[in-house]
């Protein structure tokens, strides 16, 4: 199963980045191909550096990146635009700490559909992704491929449980909710904790 934590790509809602980054197991770093929108993203102070050097800080040691707007490029679904992103992302991520050879790039295009969940005719010059990582190699063409591939880290639930909270929600009808993450140990239905 993978549940989705959709973080916010704007600078006004890195606080909602950090919280769901904050659980992740693996990141999917979405890049954006058109014309300006990808150089203004790997600027200096562009949010794919920000959000890959938060979800690596954060502890997210997997990483996969859909370079999207494929079908917005010059010409449409162009391979040289995929590599010069590619090459460029790699660059960045393995200064801050992630293997470029353990992430998966898949070229995408979200509006269209193309390689989310299976290979697009629109683009054959690519082959498909590849990873290579000390648990084994992964490979694949599309998005959900990439996504299967991710690997659930060993959780210590021989240990005490430890359930750092993240926020209180107080919902009418239900009544106090307490949310966070199980870092160690395990927490069934029915079982009383005390915080």
């Amino acid at each position: 199963y993978v549940t989705i934590i959709d973080a916010p790509g704007h600078r006004d809602f890195i606080k909602n980045m950090i919280t769901g980054t904050s659980q992740a197991d693996c990141a999917v770093l979405i890049v954006a191909a058109g014309t300006g929108e990808f150089e203004a993203g790997i600027s200096k102070n562009g949010q794919t550096r920000e959000h890959a050097l938060l979800a690596f800080t954060l502890g997210v040691k997997q990483l996969i990146v859909g370079v999207n707007k494929m079908d917005s490029t010059e010409p449409p679904y162009s391979e040289p635009r995929f590599e010069e992103i590619k090459k460029e992302v790699s660059s960045y991520i393995k200064k801050i700490g992630y293997n470029p050879a353990a992430v998966a790039f898949v070229p995408i295009s979200g509006w269209h559909g193309d390689n989310m969940l299976e290979a697009s005719t629109k683009m054959p010059w690519f082959k498909g992704w590849m990873v290579e990582r000390k648990e084994g190699k992964a490979e694949g063409k599309c998005l959900i491929e990439a996504l299967d591939a991710i690997l659930p880290p060993a959780r210590p639930t021989d240990k005490a449980l430890r359930l750092p909270l993240q926020d209180v929600y107080k919902i009418g009808g239900i009544g106090t909710v307490p949310v966070g993450r199980v870092e160690t140990g395990i927490l069934k239905p029915g079982t009383i904790v005390v915080f």
